[in-house]
């Protein structure tokens, strides 16, 4: 949970849990009744698409329809060569189309909206009489490719139905013959950066399912409205702005997907789409609610969302078949009452518009089963919502409600109650009463106490109060006994009841920020806990009964009042994660050593004198944190450091550390380096070896140059060297943190140096007298004449100079750069006082940094 009261679900739990619904009828619309999503996010993202996968996408702050988490089972497809398609026995043909279509008829139902998931892997078809149970039934899956011309080869095999060619390059469908797409069904073409569908798409007569969603096009083209046997149409996320004429030859249409487009208006012949049952039309640029949408007799889907409509036109109580209907993110301040005369209405989502009251008529939703109004300027919600008995998941956060019904005690299958940030001055007793409530969340109000008769909310597995006034642990909820996720964040908690070693089954608990003092015993009753969350508290030791806790995986003991690492924490042995920053520690106990399983470790703000070397014992450990942003600063980086071979990330930040380790290389796990303002300045050749390093953060140290070699580092792909004295190369090329710019200059930049080196032993050579090299090679500690300089009398004196200085670069340039070298030779060159030779070699440098590289 956030500090303002938001929901910020920790890993491995979500906001809303999958809830068994044995009452719902199967429907022609809804077969897969009644889950209600996960996630929390207020956006409802809709994308059937008849890909392979499925995903998880951000979804609604109260979630959808589905008991259970939908499965990946899409149409059959192989991922072959042409050589592996080979026509099928009488036999396995029999097979293979029973097979597919059991497939299908799971399937190809028609859809609602799969509010708060993202489906690329599912595509939904009513009507299956098309389909031929006595042929051989193939799928070809060429997604990515790098197909730029349609696969005429592969549809020239008999029996190809469903075509996947997401993720090419294809623009056209030249030299297909239309005699070879007759049995083609569905044909998949996502991202092909299409900027138009190819008017060949009117020889595929029997296509039942196009999808042509990410691409660049900008219009339908009259040819595809004479596909006569289409049932379902993806052009979703495109650059489409009007709908054509001649809607109506797709009499069969079923679903007509259109979301992430640029539509401003919607026509009055797509009312002519008489079996339309799915309509996406969300993120568009729709202003009114088009009365044409309305006239749709079968719709029983309307996605609505991201668009800017204002009201409801009397006409949409024709919707008579409508069973969902988005309209997250409008501009709607009032709902028109003919909307109440809806009788199949099962989920309504109105979250984020300027609705100031609901209309009592919404008794007349005897079918609601989810209603989401959070973001809205509610003040109060009416008595007669009781009358939705059939309501499971109620949403109304981030209004300004004072109160809640108390009829609402009458919604015997409510499961989750959502009433976060509003204005609750308490939580009514009528609670109580809802015996089927799997989910209460009332953060961000002003609740001081939790009734004692919530205890008969018998089915609870998840409540969250945080950030309210609540000064004493409610006892109530330790009677639960399906309880398993609680979340007190924010309170005046001072104190952990003895009740609290009752709830053996809590597997999650968070009172960050409250005002306990201790870490109660009673809390080590809980066995099966696996979080635990006492942040920004006042504790300054723990119990030995730590021990006990022998589920926990996460504890959080941050910004609290420890002096010295509780070595109590070392029994843990299961312990996985553990943030103890923001405290006072100056020492870790060998007895860490015992964690034989934490992965995850944070030591940051505390008082550490130097880095402490007992963390080298863990093995296991993945991510280490001791940024110090204030009090002491670590001045070194010890190389027993490298024994941490399973470490991912590293966080050394805002210390005083001037020197890396020199087997830094050893950490071959290394993902993550971030190590900004220290005084750093030069990285050691072994670092070049982290060969999996992706992110590096080296912003405000003492880095004048970066190694050549720094291209070896191939995995990198976020940098920062931002406030740093560089010179090689120079802060312009580093600030766009494009690595291959980087690159690309120091590399120029070494051939440069290179050739100015050349010419500075040129410039010594030609110009220095025998007797004064010798006195250069000893300043250099280069060989003595008689071993540097071939003996031969007929080579010039220069050249067997300009040789030695060649030898003498060879030696050092496994150490040493160009540049290096070049200021070894021009001291040296002042100590014998060759100043002549120092002028021409400043001549030169002076006018080789006047060109840019």
């Amino acid at each position: 949970m956030s500090e303002d009261g938001s929901n910020v679900a920790p890993e491995g739990f979500s906001r809303f849990e999958s809830l068994e619904d044995p009452g719902f009828e199967t429907s022609d619309l809804l077969n897969e009744a009644s889950p209600y999503s996960k996630s929390k996010d207020s956006n409802h993202i809709y994308e059937a698409t008849p890909s392979k996968d499925t995903e998880e996408s951000t979804g609604s702050s109260t979630s959808q329809l589905d008991g259970n988490e939908e499965k990946e089972t899409g149409i059959p497809f192989l991922d072959i060569n042409i050589s592996d398609i080979i026509p099928l026995s009488m036999e396995e043909s029999l097979q293979s189309s029973v097979s597919s279509e059991t497939k299908m008829d799971e399937e190809y139902y028609p859809v609602r909206f799969p509010i708060g998931r993202k489906f690329r892997g599912r595509i939904f078809n009513g009507n299956q009489r098309g389909f031929d149970m006595e042929s051989d039934n193939f799928t070809v899956n060429l997604d990515a490719k790098g197909l730029q011309e349609f696969p005429v080869d592969i549809v020239k095999v008999k029996y190809v139905k469903y075509l996947y060619l997401d993720k090419n390059q294809i623009k056209h469908f030249q030299g297909v013959d239309p005699g070879d797409l007759l049995g083609l069904e569905i044909l998949s073409l996502q991202e092909n950066g299409l900027s138009s569908i190819p008017l060949e798409i009117q020889l595929f007569h029997n296509l039942k399912i196009l999808n042509a969603s990410y691409n660049e096009i900008s219009h339908i083209p009259k040819e595809l409205l004479q596909l006569g046997n289409m049932r379902q149409l993806f052009l979703n996320s495109n650059h489409i702005e009007t709908l054509p004429s001649g809607l109506e030859h797709l009499r069969y249409l079923e679903t007509l997907s259109l979301g992430k487009n640029m539509l401003t208006y919607i026509p009055d012949s797509l009312s002519s789409l008489k079996n339309l049952r799915v309509l996406n039309l969300e993120y568009n640029q729709l202003t009114i609610f088009s009365k044409s949408l309305c006239f749709l007799p079968k719709l029983s889907s309307l996605n609505l969302t991201g668009n800017m409509i204002g009201s409801l036109p009397k006409e949409v109580r024709e919707l008579k078949n409508l069973e969902n209907l988005l309209m997250d993110h409008n501009k709607l301040t009032f709902l028109a009452v003919e909307i109440f005369q809806l009788p199949k209405i099962r989920e309504l989502h109105l979250a984020d518009n300027k609705l100031e009251v609901i209309s009592p008529k919404i008794e007349n939703f005897k079918e609601l089963r989810l209603l989401n109004l959070d973001k809205n300027l509610l003040q109060s919600i009416p008595k007669k919502i009781s009358h939705c008995v059939n309501l499971e998941s109620l949403s109304l956060s981030d209004n300004n409600i004072e109160e809640l019904p108390k009829k609402i005690r009458k919604l015997k299958n409510l499961r989750q109650l959502h009433v976060n940030r509003n204005k609750m001055l308490k939580m009514t007793e009528e609670i109580s009463h809802l015996s089927n409530i799997h989910i209460l969340e009332f953060s961000g109000n002003q609740i001081t106490h939790v009734p004692i008769e919530i205890k008969n909310c018998r089915k609870i597995t998840r409540v969250e109060l945080n950030y309210n006034n609540i000064m004493y642990f409610p006892v109530g909820l330790c009677a639960l006994q399906s309880l398993e996720y609680l979340s007190f964040n924010g309170n005046y908690i001072s104190e952990i009841p003895v009740d609290m070693s009752f709830s053996k089954q809590l597997l999650h608990l968070e009172l960050n920020r409250n005002k306990l003092t201790i870490f109660s015993e009673h809390l080590c009753s809980l066995t099966s806990l696996e979080y635990l969350d006492l942040a920004k508290n006042q504790i300054m030791t723990l119990p030995s009964c730590i021990s006990a806790m022998v589920s926990l995986h996460v504890l959080i003991l941050s910004d609290n009042k420890f002096e010295m690492f509780p070595k109590e924490l070392c029994s843990l042995k299961n312990l996985q994660e553990l943030d103890i920053s923001e405290n006072q520690l100056q020492k870790i106990p060998l007895e860490i050593s015992k964690l034989k399983r934490i992965q995850k470790l944070n030591l940051s703000n505390n008082i550490f004198t130097h880095f402490p070397v007992e963390l080298c014992q863990l093995q296991t450990l993945e991510e280490l944190n001791i940024s110090q942003t204030h009090g002491k600063k670590l001045t070194r980086l010890p190389e027993e450091v490298s024994g941490m071979t399973q470490l991912k990330i590293l966080n050394i930040s805002n210390n005083a550390i001037k020197d890396i380790p020199k087997n830094i290389g050893e950490l071959r796990s290394l993902v993550s380096f971030y190590a900004s303002n220290n005084q750093i300045s030069s990285l050691p050749s072994s670092f070049l070896s982290l060969e999996v390093l992706q992110s590096l953060d080296l912003r405000g140290n003492n880095m004048t140059a970066l190694p050549s070699a720094i291209y070896k580092l191939s995995s990198l792909k976020e940098i920062n060297f931002d406030d740093n004295p560089l010179l090689r190369p120079p802060m312009e090329i580093c600030k766009g943190k494009q690595m291959h710019t980087i690159t690309c200059y120091l590399q120029r930049a070494d051939e440069r140096d290179e050739k100015i080196l050349g010419k500075i032993f040129n410039i010594v050579a030609n110009s220095i007298t025998e007797a004064n090299f010798e006195f250069l090679q000893q300043k250099l500690n280069m060989a003595s004449s008689e071993n540097s300089i071939p003996v031969r009398p007929t080579t010039p004196l220069n050249e067997r100079i300009y040789q030695a200085l060649i030898k003498w670069k060879e030696e050092k340039n496994v150490q040493f750069t160009a540049t290096a070298l070049r200021d070894k030779l021009f001291r040296a060159l002042n100590m014998i006082g060759a100043y002549d030779i120092m002028k021409k070699i400043t001549a030169l440098n002076l006018y080789t940094s006047a060109i840019k590289l």
